[in-house]
């Protein structure tokens, strides 16, 4: 695994033709307070004006991904959303800018109906086939990227959804995680966060199974993908690009996915792998 050094660069030859550039958001782009520093975004406008074609590759929703990419300068191109559940493509001459091209929706009723057996006391919110977020005991995240509308479980476990996210405040990361694990949840795919946060989509839906397509869409071969990420929803990414970084501050598991490990997102490691490829 290769370290990238304080200059931005590794120790091999960078190829400077252009690149497909996945970028992750929450605890790469921006720290877990939300702030991007000048550095990364400077970067980030330097890499698409560098002709790159970054894509931002994240779990947030749609609305709360839409700010990063205006703040980035990208008018053309594509994102992906809801980890790999909503792939966008943005193009400045659209009405508002950029338009759904794929929608991956499921049946969450198997999976909500399992978790609430096994974990009452967690908050719930779903991303449903509209766009809208419905959610119980005034579940709100800066990542939904819309006011949640308040509904009872039964709605909830009608709707199709394109994302589901569970909460606990009762418990820690870790007995979260070895909760959900003891559920064996079937015919989904999830990851759990930092805290005790879970992320469901689609079985078989991840970043890196949305960002495939658009390697093809786009001609881009495999050598020259690129992807940056700190979270256990970041790894399937990670292996997929022929250079996969990981944040400094990334877990272990993270981290062993990647080909690299840069700099944290407080020591403005993405800016260095961006610098990199211009």
């Amino acid at each position: 695994m290769t370290t990238l050094t304080d200059t931005g660069t590794d120790d091999r030859q960078q190829d400077r033709r252009h690149n497909l550039i996945a970028l992750d958001v929450d605890g790469t782009l921006v720290d877990h307070e939300g702030t991007m520093t000048e550095e990364v975004r400077d970067a980030a406008r330097a890499a698409v004006g560098a002709g790159h074609e970054v894509i931002i590759a994240t779990g947030r929703s749609l609305g709360a991904t839409l700010p990063v990419i205006r703040l980035l300068g990208i008018t053309r191109g594509y994102a992906v959303c809801s980890n790999g559940g909503v792939t966008l493509r943005i193009d400045a001459s659209l009405p508002e800018g950029f338009e759904v091209i794929e929608r991956v929706t499921f049946d969450p009723r198997p999976a909500l109906t399992a978790l609430r057996e096994r974990l009452p006391a967690a908050k719930y919110a779903l991303e449903d086939d509209r766009g809208r977020f419905l959610s119980t005991e005034s579940f709100q995240d800066a990542s939904f990227g819309s006011e949640a509308e308040n509904v009872d479980f039964e709605e909830m476990l009608a709707a199709r959804a394109v994302r589901v996210v569970v909460f606990s405040t009762d418990s820690s990361a870790e007995e979260f995680g070895d909760a959900v694990t003891s559920i064996g949840l079937h015919g989904v795919t999830y990851s759990v966060g930092w805290t005790a946060w879970l992320d469901i989509a689609a079985a078989g839906v991840t970043k890196a199974t949305a960002l495939e397509v658009l390697r093809q869409r786009l001609g881009t071969v495999p050598e020259l993908t690129v992807a940056v990420g700190d979270g256990r929803n970041d790894v399937e990414m990670l292996r997929w690009a022929a250079r996969g970084v990981a944040m400094g501050q990334a877990p272990d598991e993270v981290r062993s996915a990647a080909s690299e490990v840069t700099g944290s997102v407080y020591d403005d490691g993405a800016a260095k792998v961006l610098r990199s490829l211009v």
